[in-house]
């Protein structure tokens, strides 16, 4: 993974069971949740929506520790990404320019930072570990999308600008115009990739991978559900953590 931000894992029969049980549990979820639909009704965020446990298995099935290049440690609810044909739509909580980000440039973000305020200032506020993506349907329908080689750009844009301040005060720091920048000069100079995979199969993405999803294109299909994801991110201790480890 290093080098290029990403990694593609298995097929592997225990990933594979994972998302058995976490389809089944999200197929539930589905059916009984009250949380509204984005994008005019083709994402459902899902953030902390799979019932798995801290040591991730999910309804009696182990999570797939042995099969990925990762330390167990303990993991937060699961995030359940799903989306339907025709995503992404306007919708009223995103301004005409905020769409046509999400539509032309795949709502490219950086996870951890989070939109502070009125004016919603990027500040670090949710350092990831890492991010890893477990399919839980069969469809090539809007995959994830990664920048190759951006996490060393993010990492060296947003060192500069936090490195002359003291490191207990960078999660309050407006780190805005370093990370728009930082996100221009990645889509000026590195390759767009994207990131379909099966159930059984896993990507991974270092922490400050520059990634986001495909725009639902005509022809594709997904079972009734929608094209479904599972994703966890566990936290690390410190931002300065986040920002300087491999």
């Amino acid at each position: 993974m290093v080098g290029q931000g990403w990694q593609r894992i298995g097929p592997d029969p225990a990933i594979a069971a994972w998302a058995d049980a976490a389809r089944q549990a999200a197929l539930a979820t589905l059916a009984t949740t009250a949380e509204p639909w984005r994008c005019g009704g083709t994402w459902f965020v899902g953030v902390d929506a799979l019932p798995n446990g801290p040591d991730g298995r999910i309804n009696g099935t182990p999570f797939p520790w042995g099969a990925l290049p990762l330390s167990p440690e303990p993991l937060h609810k699961a995030q359940l990404s799903v989306i339907r044909p025709g995503y992404p739509q306007p919708s009223p909580e995103e301004t005409s320019a905020a769409f046509a980000f999400r539509r032309d440039r795949d709502a490219a973000h950086l996870d951890g930072l989070l939109p502070i305020g009125p004016e919603k200032r990027r500040m670090v506020k949710e350092p990831h570990a890492w991010i890893l993506g477990l399919p839980l349907n069969d469809t090539q329908a809007s995959p994830l999308t990664v920048w190759e080689g951006s996490h060393e750009i993010l990492r060296t844009a947003l060192l500069k600008a936090l490195e002359p301040l003291p490191p207990e005060t960078w999660g309050d720091i407006d780190i805005t115009e370093a990370y728009q920048q930082a996100r221009r000069d990645i889509f000026a100079t590195c390759r767009r990739i994207e990131l379909a995979a099966k159930p059984g199969e896993a990507t991974l993405l270092h922490r400050l991978t520059l990634h986001g999803v495909a725009a639902w294109k005509p022809g594709d299909s997904a079972p009734p559900e929608g094209r479904m994801i599972a994703y966890l991110r566990p936290q690390l201790a410190t931002i300065h953590q986040w920002l300087t480890a491999p």
